[in-house]
C-alpha cells in the first residue's frame, strides 16, 4: 500500500481506480444498458491487471492499459470538453497529476509532472489548508458533519507563451474518493460535534477528536480549473488603485503596469498617466525616458500649449476611448509625442478620466506592435476608467500635500498670493528625489515690489497697563495689611510688626511708579513670606480671620494674585483689537479680489501691517500703477474706517482707549526675500533695509524738538518723503475731504530726526469723527 504521509498529522492515502468502477457499476450502467457489455470488457481488463487493481503503486501502470482507462475516464472527463476543460484526475492528498487533459498539462502542470505555480492567496499556509480539507473530507463523509465552506484557491501560473501570469481557481471533485476507516470509526458525542463545529478551521484541535491515523483516502480527486484571469487582476487593480501610492511612485506604477500587462495579454504592454493641473499635465511612465523636469519621483511636467494637437487633447476634445493604430502614420506629432515614437512606442489606447464632471486627465496604454489594440481592448480598459479616475484625483490630491507639507514645514503659513511661488520651488526640491539629491528650498525673492505700510497704534496702552498692575498690586498689599494689622492688636508680636513694616514700604513705592521686576517681587513677597503667616494669625480671633477671608476674595484662583484691574485692561485690549482686527480682515479681503497682492498683519497693543505688490509677485507678471494708487486710497479710508470703529467700541470698554492712526508712503521698488530661519519675507539688500528700518521707528516719530507726537487721536499722519509722494497724498486727502470724511484743514510737517533717520515729511489730517457721510461709509 501506498501511504502518503501529510506532516503533522498522518494522513493515510491509497491511489485506486476502485471508486470509479463502482461509479460505472452504480450511476452509469443503470442508466444505460447499452454500456453495460462495455463496462464488463473494460472491468475485466482492469481485474487483469495486478497493477491496475485495487491499491496502485505506481502511477505510471495506467500506462499499461491507456486505451481501458481512457474510455473509464470519460465518465469524468466527456470527450466533447476533451480539448478545452483544463482537468485533471490526482493522487489524494498530495495532488499528483495521473491522468489529464491536454489544457491541463499545457497550462497547470510543469516539466516535472507537478502542479506549478503557487497559491494566489499568500496567507494560505498549503499544508494547514490540505490538514483542513481532510478533516473536512472526514467529517462530511464519516460523520455526516457538514462544515458549510468552500474556501476557492486560485493558483497563478505562467503563460507558456506570454510568461505573464495567469489565474486558475481550482474546483476539486470529491466524488471518486472514498474515506475508509481502520476498524470501527470513533463515535461522536453531542459535546464534540459542537466542539468541533466551533473549530473547524484549527486542524490541531480536529486532531485531538478524530485520530487521522484511523481513517485512509481511498481512490483519487478529480481537479478542475478555471481561467480567472481577468476578473483576478481587476480586483487586484482595485485593491491596487485603492493604495496612496500607485500612481505616483516608481513601485506602484510598475505593479500598475504588470497587472495590465497580464490583463490585455501583452507583455511589452507600457501604462502612462497624465494628471491636469492648472496649465500643465503631470505625465508618469513607468521608463527610463526623460528625467527632466522631474516633478515628483517618477513623473515629469508638459504644458497645456506643448500637447495642442496631440492624440491626448483629442481623445479629451473626443471625450471617448482613442485608439491610434500606429504613431508613426501621424501627420503631425508634438514633442512629447516624439519621444514616445522614438522609444519604440507604435500603437496607443487612451481613456480619458473624470472627476465630478471635470476633466483631470488620461490614462493610455501603450505598445511597441503596430495594430496592438482592437475594440476588444477597449472593452477590457472601460471599467478601469472611473477607477484610474479616481486615484488620479488622490494621487494628485497626495502631490500637493506633499508640496504643501513642505512648504508648511519650511515656511508655516504662506499668504495666497505668493504660495504659487513656494510652489515652484517645492516641486523644485521634489525633482532632486528623482536622483536622490541633496538640496534646500531655492531662495525665493520678490524684485521690484513697491511697500505700503500702516499702523492703528492704541495710544497711552504701556500707561493704561502700568496703572492697572499698580492698582491690582496695592489692593492685594492693603488687604494683607489688614490682616496684619488687626492681628497686631491682637497679639503685638515683632515679627507681626516687621510684616506691616515690609508691605507699607512696597506700598510707598508702588505708588511713586513701577520698576522692572517689582510685579514679581511683590506677588513673591506675598506668597513665600505673607500668606503663609495667615493660617497662623487667623487663629488669633475672629476679626482677623475675617480679614484673611477678605484678603483671599479678590485673589484670582488660577494666577493667586488679585487680577481686576488688569483684566479689564486686557479685556479693553482684546475687545477693541478684535473690532478692529475683523475690519481689517474684511477690507483687506475686499482690496485682494480687486487686486491680489501680498499682506502681512501683526497684532500687539493695536494692529500694523505691511503690503507689496508688482509684476513679480504675480504669476501672470501682469501689474499695472494704478492698482498701486489705488491701494494707497484704500489705506486713507481704512484709516478713516479704524478711527470711527474704534469710537463705536469705545463706550463699552471698562479702560478708556484711544487709537492713533499712520502711513507710510514711500512707493520705491525694493527687493524682498524670504528669510527661511525666521520663517518671513525681509528686505532684501543694503539699500532697502533703509526702508525696513525707517518702518521700525515712525511710530517715534516727533515734532518741533521732541515736544509733540506725530499720530495724534482722531488723526491720520502720513509720512512721505519726496514731491511726487505728497502731490500723490493730496489728490486722495482732497477727494476723502470732498466726501466729508477728512476735515479742510491738512498740516504738513518736517519730522525731527530719528536715528539713522534724516529728512522725513508728513502730513497730518484730521477725521471728521461726526460726519453722517463717515457712519454711512462704515457702519
Amino acid at each position: 500500500m501506498n501511504s502518503q504521509k501529510l506532516s503533522p498529522h498522518n494522513f493515510k492515502s491509497e491511489l485506486s481506480l476502485g471508486p470509479l468502477l463502482r461509479f460505472w457499476k452504480n450511476r452509469v450502467v443503470p442508466r444505460s444498458t447499452d454500456m453495460a457489455r462495455c463496462f464488463e470488457d473494460l472491468e475485466a481488463t482492469i481485474n487483469a491487471n495486478p497493477a491496475l487493481c485495487g491499491v496502485l503503486e505506481d502511477p505510471a501502470a495506467i500506462e499499461t492499459e491507456k486505451t481501458a482507462v481512457a474510455s473509464l475516464m470519460s465518465a469524468a472527463f466527456p470527450a466533447a470538453d476533451w480539448d478545452n476543460v483544463i482537468a485533471g484526475a490526482m493522487t489524494p492528498l498530495d495532488h499528483r497529476p495521473f491522468y489529464y487533459t491536454p489544457a491541463f498539462k499545457h497550462l497547470v502542470m510543469n516539466e516535472e509532472g507537478q502542479i506549478k505555480g503557487e497559491l494566489k492567496q499568500p496567507e494560505l499556509d498549503t499544508d494547514r489548508f490540505l490538514q483542513q480539507r481532510a478533516f473536512w473530507l472526514i467529517l462530511d463523509k464519516v460523520y455526516g458533519i457538514s462544515h458549510g465552506r468552500n474556501t476557492p484557491v486560485v493558483r497563478a501560473a505562467l503563460d507558456p507563451e506570454t510568461r505573464l501570469a495567469r489565474y486558475f481557481r481550482i474546483l476539486p471533485d470529491w466524488q471518486f474518493l472514498e474515506i475508509k476507516t481502520v476498524g470501527k470509526p470513533k463515535p461522536l458525542t453531542q459535546k464534540e460535534r459542537r466542539r468541533i463545529l466551533d473549530h473547524i478551521d484549527d486542524p490541531d484541535m480536529l486532531a485531538k477528536l478524530i485520530p487521522p491515523q484511523e481513517f485512509i483516502f481511498h481512490g483519487f480527486t478529480l481537479v478542475r480549473a478555471v481561467d480567472v484571469t481577468e476578473s483576478e487582476v481587476f480586483l487586484d487593480l482595485a485593491r491596487d488603485l485603492i493604495e496612496q501610492e500607485t500612481m505616483f511612485c516608481t513601485e506602484g506604477f510598475k505593479r500598475l503596469q504588470d497587472r495590465l500587462q497580464i490583463l490585455f495579454g501583452k507583455p511589452d504592454l507600457k501604462a502612462g498617466i497624465g494628471a491636469l493641473q492648472g496649465n500643465q499635465v503631470w505625465v508618469v511612465r513607468h521608463n527610463d525616458l526623460s528625467s527632466a523636469n522631474c516633478i515628483f519621483r517618477n513623473s515629469n511636467h508638459v504644458s497645456l500649449e506643448e500637447l495642442k494637437d496631440s492624440i491626448w487633447l483629442r481623445a479629451v476634445a473626443n471625450n471617448a476611448l482613442l485608439i491610434v493604430p500606429n504613431l508613426a502614420n501621424e501627420k503631425r506629432l508634438c514633442e512629447a509625442e516624439k519621444e514616445l515614437l522614438d522609444s519604440g512606442i507604435r500603437a496607443v489606447l487612451i481613456a480619458p478620466l473624470h472627476y465630478q464632471g471635470q476633466i483631470i486627465g488620461t490614462f493610455y496604454v501603450m505598445s511597441p506592435q503596430p495594430d496592438a489594440f482592437s475594440a476588444m481592448d477597449k472593452v477590457l480598459i472601460k471599467p478601469l476608467v472611473p477607477m484610474l479616475s479616481m486615484a488620479v484625483r488622490r494621487g494628485v490630491d497626495d502631490i500637493n500635500n506633499i508640496v504643501q507639507t513642505i512648504i508648511k514645514k519650511k515656511c508655516t503659513a504662506l499668504h495666497p498670493s505668493v504660495e504659487w511661488r513656494f510652489r515652484k520651488a517645492a516641486f523644485r526640491q521634489l525633482e532632486c528625489l528623482q536622483t536622490n539629491e541633496k538640496a534646500e528650498m531655492e531662495p525665493i525673492i520678490f524684485k521690484d515690489v513697491m511697500p505700503l505700510y500702516g499702523q492703528t497704534d492704541i495710544r497711552g496702552s504701556a500707561d493704561a497697563r502700568t496703572a492697572s498692575i499698580q492698582a491690582d498690586l496695592l489692593e492685594q498689599l492693603s488687604l494683607a495689611l489688614s490682616v496684619v494689622q488687626h492681628a497686631y492688636k491682637i497679639h503685638p508680636w515683632p515679627l507681626v510688626m516687621e510684616l506691616q513694616h515690609r508691605i507699607e514700604q512696597r506700598m510707598e513705592g508702588l505708588e511713586q511708579s513701577l520698576q522692572a521686576g517689582t510685579e514679581t517681587e511683590i506677588i513673591a513677597f506675598l506668597r513665600k513670606e505673607v500668606e503663609p503667616a495667615f493660617e497662623e494669625l487667623g487663629r488669633m480671633g475672629t476679626t482677623v480671620a475675617l480679614s484673611v477671608e477678605s484678603y483671599w476674595q479678590p485673589v484670582d484662583p488660577r494666577r493667586g494674585f488679585v487680577y481686576r484691574k488688569r483684566k479689564e485692561y486686557e479685556d479693553s485690549i482684546a475687545m477693541l483689537n478684535k473690532r478692529l482686527s475683523a475690519y481689517l480682515d474684511d477690507e483687506e479681503a475686499k482690496a485682494q479680489h480687486s487686486f491680489p497682492h501680498y499682506f502681512e498683519k501683526r497684532q500687539t497693543d493695536g494692529l500694523d501691517y505691511i503690503i507689496y505688490l508688482g509684476a513679480a509677485l504675480r504669476e501672470d507678471g501682469r501689474f499695472n500703477p494704478f492698482h498701486l494708487q489705488n491701494l494707497a486710497l484704500w489705506q486713507l479710508m481704512l484709516a478713516c474706517g479704524m478711527a470711527w470703529h474704534t469710537q463705536q467700541v469705545k463706550p463699552s470698554l471698562a479702560v478708556p482707549l484711544e487709537t492713533c492712526h499712520l502711513i507710510y508712503y514711500n512707493p520705491t521698488p525694493l527687493s524682498v526675500r524670504f528669510r527661511y530661519d525666521e520663517k518671513r519675507f525681509d528686505v532684501d539688500g543694503a539699500y532697502d533695509v533703509r526702508y525696513e528700518i525707517i518702518r521700525s521707528r515712525l511710530d517715534k516719530a516727533t515734532l518741533n524738538g521732541g515736544r509733540e507726537r506725530l499720530t495724534q487721536p482722531e488723526h491720520i499722519a502720513v509720512v512721505y518723503s519726496r514731491l511726487q509722494e505728497l502731490r500723490d497724498l493730496r489728490k486722495h486727502i482732497q477727494f476723502l475731504q470732498a466726501k466729508g470724511h477728512l476735515s479742510n484743514e491738512m498740516e504738513n510737517f518736517t519730522l525731527d530726526d530719528l536715528p539713522g533717520v534724516q529728512g522725513l515729511r508728513a502730513l497730518r489730517v484730521k477725521i471728521c469723527m461726526d460726519s453722517p457721510t463717515l457712519t454711512r461709509e462704515f457702519s
